[in-house]
């Protein structure tokens, strides 16, 4: 996919690959990568069928998803461990992605992307976290929520100085929502943005912030109009090299030891009134659109953690005997295995809906939110399960299912815990919620050029 050596992907009409069953990875195992006939999707609350929907993947998914597998059998399998260990982010990675084009995967090539589908990020993000959540995280971090919330709601400007470099790689972006007393209850955020002729000034901290001490542009939420709660809040593009702006990594938390996560402080940092995305009081819809795309992403990358535990717990069943036999003969590993297949098969098609969503141009809040709590959950259950079926061995750090174990806890939390979104879908089968349009949405797929 690079631009530097003519093997760029061009994307294609979605189901005009021809329908295979399985894809076998170079190691030989069987990678349970489904091919859906097409199925009718429902509108459940009005009853209507929306249309056909067709996950075949096309022989560009195809050819994505076996590029990204050798990628991460090559470069990040054999150095995971040691990168964990040492709480090491490796940046070399990152710049590697851009050189083959996928941090900007399904960016509009006007602006500097590959112009691929949405699902086809999706593809990258599983492939990317069966190596390890931390490289998901980044391209989550850096495409989902900044890139593509700068696609939705950027102007020309924005897009041409800062989604441009960013979708080529050359810059990379992060996101500043979370602070230390304001994590889902994001009303409640003390950071302040007050307007000073040509400028913004910014005051306050986040926190919980992936690519901290990484990313070159954040995109950062503050308060305009602290009387109007979530509708006094903007949202701003800020530069690291803006004066008053820093940050500092956190070390040995239980699980992403490989990725950057830390803090943002802003200090009388003077933002451009050109930098302001969107309008005045439109922060909370962006942040809640944003998010949109980073659950999105995240649910891609639990059914990559699945497939990762899948693929350990098979090899490792087939090879430690028991009472004369392999331990996947006995009757309970097999059932925690049938359950981890059971999610992986679920998630994945959730997933793919929400791709299908995307692509269509439709806003897709509520399926985003269920593939997220659904695919997470399960993620963490199939990691459990791996280290059960490990035994002793679990527990070891010369087996990757305990790392797999405490990475897949996070995702559990971040971008909406469990417990909000188990509110959310409550509340839309309740009634009680309803997404209302948008002033603006993302393009919908194949892009206009």
């Amino acid at each position: 996919m690079s631009r530097n050596n003519g093997a760029r992907l061009k994307p294609t009409g979605m189901g005009t690959a021809a329908m295979v069953s399985t894809v076998a990875s170079d190691s030989g195992f069987f990678d349970p990568v489904l091919i859906f006939e097409p199925i009718l999707s429902f509108n459940t609350k009005k009853g209507e069928v929306w249309s056909m929907m067709n996950f075949a993947l096309t022989e560009e998914q195809l050819a994505v998803k076996k590029l990204v597998r050798q990628f991460v059998d090559k470069e990040i399998m054999p150095y995971i461990q040691e990168w964990d260990a040492k709480q090491h982010f490796e940046r070399s990675i990152i710049d590697k992605l851009a050189e083959l084009g996928l941090m900007g995967v399904c960016i509009p090539e006007k602006y500097g992307g590959q112009g691929m589908d949405y699902n086809t990020l999706a593809i990258v993000c599983a492939e990317l976290e069966r190596g390890d959540t931390a490289f998901r995280t980044a391209v989550s971090v850096h495409t989902g929520l900044n890139s593509m919330t700068l696609l939705q709601w950027g102007n020309e400007y924005q897009k041409e100085k800062y989604l441009v470099p960013q979708a080529k790689g050359e810059k990379i972006g992060a996101f500043g929502l979370t602070e230390p007393n304001a994590g889902s209850d994001v009303a409640s955020m003390q950071t302040r943005a007050v307007k000073d002729g040509d400028y913004y000034i910014l005051n306050g901290s986040k926190t919980w912030i992936s690519l901290c001490d990484i990313a070159d542009h954040f995109l950062i939420f503050a308060k305009t109009d602290p009387d109007k709660k979530h509708r006094g809040i903007s949202a701003f593009i800020v530069e690291r090299n803006f004066p008053g702006v820093t940050t500092r990594g956190f070390k040995d938390k239980l699980g992403i030891r490989a990725g950057n996560t830390g803090e943002i402080f802003l200090e009388d940092v003077r933002v451009p009134k050109e930098n302001l995305l969107g309008e005045e009081g439109e922060g909370f819809k962006i942040a809640m659109s944003a998010l949109d795309n980073g659950r999105f992403t995240v649910a891609a990358g639990a059914v990559g953690l699945i497939d990762a535990c899948i693929e350990a717990s098979v090899k490792y069943a087939n090879e430690r005997y028991t009472f004369g036999q392999p331990i996947g003969k006995h009757q309970l590993v097999q059932q925690m295995i049938a359950k981890m297949v059971a999610g992986y098969e679920a998630s994945q098609l959730l997933v793919y809906r929400v791709g299908w969503m995307k692509n269509q141009g439709m806003r897709c809040t509520r399926e985003t939110s269920l593939a997220k709590w659904f695919a997470c959950d399960a993620a963490f259950q199939a990691a459990v399960d791996a280290v059960q079926i490990h035994g002793a061995n679990g527990y070891s750090h010369e087996f990757p299912v305990e790392r797999y174990m405490r990475n897949a806890k996070a995702p559990v939390i971040y971008e909406g815990t469990r417990e909000i979104h188990t509110i959310m879908q409550a509340e839309y089968a309740l009634g009680y919620r309803t997404d209302k349009p948008l002033r603006k949405m993302l393009p919908k797929w194949p892009f206009e050029e």
